[in-house]
This record gives structure tokens, C-alpha cells and sequence, in this order.
């Protein structure tokens, strides 16, 4: 099968993954074989490209966000049949015995497995998936449309459960890409006005057209304090200005698996009067099984830029320029890719 590795750790621009010929997976027991149809582009597959995340065994396959149908089921499958549209996330296995896992937070598990970083992931024709963790796809989205929604989306939803947002409140999103854009319209359904910082135009645009009270640049203070907000940019010197745009008793969740270094905090500035600042860790079956409940009833309106299976290394390197405006998915099934010399 043809797939993409990450090969040698680098900048975006200096292509640091390869295209080329791998074995074909094997499904072992509870696991399900799938024929990748589309593969979204998240910013953590720049992370492991880039090497702010070490990959964690050589020439691993990025991907988190699949979309495919079940050719094949290991060894007692019993929740998918061949030909079901699955979908596979970023949390790709636990323990299901550690502290965490026992009292109902699997997100932080102390022995997990997460697709495209553990095992190989999505950026490839064929790719193996525990059932338990695999999705069902609902029926209202297109494969495009339905990427996102399986790591964007599902972090999105859990950083609006951690930042607290009280019914009709006032949301920061500080960033707004494939994840901030799907959270936007999720904070919107439930009535709450939303205040959007961030540094692209394209982006700016995109979150007026989604209906957006405030669009500044991601230093700007918005025009009233924050009930609650969420950082999706991976700089740690806006957790300080957006803690100060928090109204008293805020919180600002931090949604992302790595952050450039925070600057020192002034606690009477930037924390006192309640004020929270909380991180977000991968997330819940619960939660994905809840998102996507929600994403089909809103229904949400994924905002996409499609490219071919031989384009994986130019998605992640407009990624990393910020030429992306919404979620980058990889059109894999039926692409006629083939390998680089």
C-alpha cells in the first residue's frame, strides 16, 4: 500500500516526511481493517513532522482523522460489519485498568495508545483501528466533511466543557482553524455571543461569516469581559493576554497538545479574582460519542480545503504558513498518488 512516514523530524518546509510502499496491516483481535477514504491535516501532525513531538518509533504514518469503510475485522469484532463508514480519532487504545481509566477519565490514562503517534495512523491506503475506539460516521456528513469532526471537532467540545462557558455567555477563542472554527459554531448553537482573536485575515473572515460578535487580531481586547475562553493558537504569550480579557471568575482552557513557553504570570493581573487557567488532554469515547451527537443535530458546517493523497507534505507546509482557512483533509481513496523519487 502506498503511505506517507514521517522520515527524518524537520521544518514543514523542508519536507520531512516520505511517500512509499508499505506492508499492508493485519488486523489483530478487536481490531477492524479499513480502506482510508479521506485523512484530515491537524496541527498535531506538524507537531510530529516538525519533531515538537518525538515520534514514537521510527517512520511512523501521522493521521488522526480518518474516515473509511471496514474491509476486513480481526478476530472478535462484533460492533462493525464490512462496508461500514468508521471513523478513527486520536485516542487509539487505553489501558482501561490504571486509576484514571477505572473512574471514567480515560483521557488520562496512564498507558494509552494514540493513533498516527503510537501505531500508524491515517496518511496511508490502509490503517488498522481497535473497534472500541473506532466511530460511526453520522449519515449527514460527506467522508470531507466528517475529518474534522474527529479530532478538531471532539477537542473543540471538550475545551468548551473545560472552559465552563455558562449559558449565554461571553466566548474568547484566541486562534481559529479547523478546531476553533467547528467550537465557534458549537458556542453559538447554545446562545453564547463569541469574540474571535486571531492573526490571519483569511481567518478573520471566515469568523464574521459564521456570525462571530467581535473579530480582532489576537492581542486586541475584546469590547466586554470573557466569561470563558479557549486558546487554539500554539502560543503561550497570549495565556496571559487572554487571561486579562477574563471577567472575574473566567477560565481559559488551553486546547492543544503543545504550547511555545507562557510567560511569566502577575498573579494579581492575570489570576486573582478566580480567574482559572486548565489545560485539555486528548479526550473521552464519551465525549467523541456526545460531539458527534451534537455536530449531526446542529448540524455543523465543516470548513474544508481538500488535497490528493501525494499532496500530504504540501497541507502540512500550508499548514504551518497559516494558508489553511478551516481543516485540511487529504483525499485518499481512489487518488492516483504515487510514490516520490
Amino acid at each position: 500500500m502506498l503511505a506517507w512516514w514521517v522520515n527524518e523530524p524537520g521544518a514543514a518546509a523542508s519536507r520531512p516526511m516520505v511517500m512509499g510502499e508499505r506492508p499492508e496491516p493485519i488486523p489483530g483481535p478487536g481490531e477492524l481493517l479499513l480502506e482510508v477514504s479521506v485523512c484530515g491535516v491537524c496541527r498535531t501532525d506538524l507537531h510530529l513532522a516538525e519533531g515538537d513531538l518525538a515520534p514514537r518509533h521510527r517512520q511512523v504514518v501521522p493521521g488522526h482523522e480518518v474516515v473509511g469503510l471496514v474491509r476486513e475485522l480481526g478476530p472478535g469484532c462484533t460492533l462493525f460489519s464490512p462496508g461500514d463508514r468508521v471513523g478513527i480519532p486520536w485516542l487509539g487504545k487505553t489501558c482501561g485498568s490504571c486509576r484514571f481509566c477505572r473512574s471514567g477519565r480515560e483521557n488520562l490514562c496512564l498507558f494509552p495508545t494514540f493513533t498516527g503517534w503510537d501505531r500508524d495512523g491515517g496518511y496511508a491506503e490502509l490503517v488498522t483501528v481497535s473497534e472500541a475506539f473506532a466511530y460511526r460516521i453520522p449519515e449527514i456528513f460527506t467522508d470531507e466533511q466528517a475529518a474534522p469532526l474527529l479530532c478538531s471537532g471532539i477537542i473543540g467540545y471538550r475545551a468548551l466543557k473545560r472552559a465552563e462557558l455558562p449559558p449565554g455567555g461571553r466566548l474568547g477563542i484566541y486562534g481559529f482553524g479547523g478546531s476553533a472554527h467547528l467550537t465557534a459554531q458549537m458556542a453559538r448553537h447554545a446562545g453564547a455571543s463569541v469574540y474571535v482573536m486571531t492573526r490571519s485575515e483569511a481567518a478573520r473572515s471566515l469568523a464574521r461569516s459564521l456570525g462571530a460578535d467581535f473579530v480582532g487580531g489576537p492581542s486586541d481586547i475584546p469590547p466586554e469581559p470573557l466569561d470563558s475562553a479557549i486558546l487554539f493558537a500554539q502560543a503561550g504569550d497570549l495565556v496571559p493576554v487572554a487571561l486579562r480579557a477574563l471577567d472575574r471568575g473566567g477560565t481559559l482552557a488551553v486546547a492543544g497538545i503543545h504550547l511555545s513557553d507562557i510567560p511569566p504570570l502577575d498573579y494579581q493581573s492575570d489570576l486573582f479574582q478566580e480567574r482559572q487557567l486548565r489545560s485539555v488532554t486528548a479526550n473521552t469515547r464519551a465525549d467523541g460519542q456526545e460531539f458527534l451527537s451534537l455536530a449531526a443535530q446542529i448540524p455543523l458546517q465543516p470548513t474544508t480545503a481538500m488535497y490528493p493523497f501525494s499532496a500530504a507534505d504540501v497541507a502540512l507546509e500550508d499548514l504551518a504558513a497559516d494558508r489553511v482557512n478551516g481543516a485540511a483533509v487529504l483525499r485518499i481513496g481512489g487518488d492516483a498518488a504515487t510514490p516520490a523519487t
